[in-house]
C-alpha cells in the first residue's frame, strides 16, 4: 500500500484539470501573442481562463496575473508594496516570524536595500493577533504581508480583521494564500486585501502556474522584463495548457470545497485522535482554526528525519515540514516560531490530506505511527535521558 499524505508539499493532478490541458497542448497550442487565428484561438482560451479564475475569488478578470507559482507572485506583490511605499517615503513592511520563505527571503533582500522589517509573534497557538498587527503599523509602513494558512501547521488567520484594519489605516495588504485557495473559502473583497498569492499545484492543478491577484488601482510592477504579456507586466509566453489546467482544477475545487472540507477534517481528526495516546506527543498550532487535510506533531526524543524514513518504508509519504527546506538540516522556523525548543522541533511529522485519501488510510497512518515512534524511542539515547527527566535543550 502507497499512502501519499504530503498534499501541502504538492497534490495529484486531477482527470479534471489533464482533461482541460490536452486541448492547448495538442489542438490550439499557438502563442497567444501570435495574430493568427491559432494563435487568437490560444488568445481565447487564456482570457476565458482569467474570468474563470477571478468569478472563483470574487474578483474581476483585469485583477489576475499568470505567474509562475506563488513564489513569484509573493515576489511580485511584496516588490510591488515596497516601491509604491518608496516613492511615498515609506519603507516599513510588517510580516510573521512563520511566513514562507519566498515572503521572508524578499523581506530580508528588501532591508538589505534600507526597509525596516518587523516580524510580528504568532504564540503557541501559531495565529497572528491583530491587535499586534495594529500596533505595529507606523506612519511610514506600507505593507503587511500575513499568509492566510500556514504551510506546516495549517493554522489560519485572521485575514479578514487585519485586511479591515489595513484598509483603514491605507496600508497596502498582501496574504499569501497558496495553502488556502482550492481548501476554504476565499474572497478577495471580503479579505479587505490588495494582493494575493496562488500557486495552482496545491488543488491538484498542473506545477509550474499560479496567479497574483491584483486589486484594480494598485500599480503593479514588473519582475520579468522583455514582453507585453500580462498587460505589460509580466513578460514570457504564456503557459497556456497550465493555465487552462489550474482554472480547472480550481473551480472543480470550488465547487465542491464543502463537501471536500467536512470530509478531510474528518480523515485529519482520524489521525489526531488517535494518535493522542502516544506519551509526550502534541499537536502544533490552534486545533480549531486550521485547515481542513493539515496536521503537524512532535513526539519528542526521536528525530524528524529518521520518522519519514520508516514510515516510508511502511508506504507512507509524509514529511517534517515545509519541501522548500527539506533539504535543510535546521529545525523549522515555523515551529520555533511557535516556541517549540530545539530539539523537539526537529522530531516534527507533517501529515497533509487531500479528498483522494481514505479513512482506512488514515486509520493504516495511526497504526503505522503507533509502531514506529515507540521503535524509535527504544533505540534513542535522548529518549532516555528524557524518561530520567532530564530536560533535553
Amino acid at each position: 500500500m502507497t499512502i501519499y499524505a504530503d498534499n501541502a508539499a504538492t497534490t495529484k493532478l486531477s482527470d479534471t484539470a489533464l482533461q482541460a490541458m490536452l486541448p492547448l497542448m495538442q489542438e490550439h497550442y499557438g502563442n497567444p501573442s501570435s495574430l493568427h487565428h491559432i494563435g487568437q484561438k490560444a488568445k481565447e482560451y487564456v482570457e476565458d481562463c482569467r474570468e474563470r479564475i477571478a468569478a472563483c475569488i470574487n474578483a474581476s478578470p483585469g485583477e489576475i496575473y499568470f505567474t509562475s507559482g506563488g513564489s513569484e507572485a509573493d515576489n511580485q506583490a511584496i516588490q510591488t508594496a515596497a516601491a509604491l511605499g518608496a516613492k511615498k517615503n515609506k519603507k516599513h513592511i510588517i510580516s510573521s516570524k512563520f511566513e514562507h520563505h519566498a515572503v521572508l527571503h524578499t523581506l530580508e533582500q528588501l532591508e538589505k536595500q534600507g526597509y525596516e522589517i518587523t516580524l510580528l509573534d504568532v504564540y503557541k497557538e501559531g495565529v497572528v493577533r491583530v491587535e499586534d498587527v495594529a500596533a505595529a503599523i507606523r506612519e511610514d509602513t506600507a505593507l503587511v504581508t500575513i499568509m492566510t494558512a500556514n504551510n506546516e501547521i495549517g493554522t489560519l488567520q485572521p485575514i479578514e480583521e487585519i485586511g479591515k484594519l489595513c484598509k483603514e489605516k491605507g496600508v497596502l495588504f498582501h496574504t499569501d494564500a497558496v495553502q488556502a485557495v482550492g481548501h476554504i473559502p476565499v474572497d478577495v473583497k471580503a479579505m479587505n486585501c490588495d494582493l494575493l498569492s496562488v500557486s495552482a499545484h496545491k488543488f491538484h492543478g498542473p506545477k509550474g502556474v499560479g496567479f497574483l491577484y491584483c486589486k484594480k488601482g494598485t500599480a503593479l510592477q514588473s519582475l520579468i522584463h522583455g514582453g507585453a504579456q500580462e498587460r505589460n507586466k509580466r513578460a514570457g509566453t504564456e503557459y497556456t495548457y497550465g493555465i487552462a489546467g489550474m482554472t480547472a482544477a480550481l473551480e472543480e475545487a470550488v465547487t465542491n470545497l464543502d463537501k471536500n472540507a467536512a470530509y478531510v477534517s474528518s480523515l485529519r481528526d482520524i489521525i489526531i485522535d488517535g494518535v493522542a495516546d502516544i506519551e509526550k506527543s502534541f499537536v502544533n498550532g490552534d486545533l480549531a482554526h486550521r485547515l481542513p487535510g493539515t496536521v503537524n506533531m512532535c513526539f519528542e526524543g526521536i528525530e524528524g528525519e529518521s520518522l519519514l524514513l520508516l514510515l516510508d518504508q511502511n508506504g507512507i509519504c509524509a514529511s517534517s515540514g515545509s519541501a522548500c527546506t527539506s533539504g535543510s538540516l535546521d529545525p523549522s522556523h515555523v515551529l520555533l516560531a511557535l516556541g517549540v525548543p530545539v530539539a523537539i522541533a526537529h522530531g516534527s511529522l507533517r501529515i497533509s490530506l487531500s479528498e483522494y485519501n481514505t479513512k482506512e488510510e488514515a486509520e493504516f497512518i495511526v497504526k503505522a505511527i503507533h509502531q514506529v515512534v515507540p521503535y524509535l524511542r527504544s533505540i534513542s539515547p535522548v529518549w532516555e535521558r528524557i524518561q530520567k527527566g532530564e530536560v533535553i535543550e
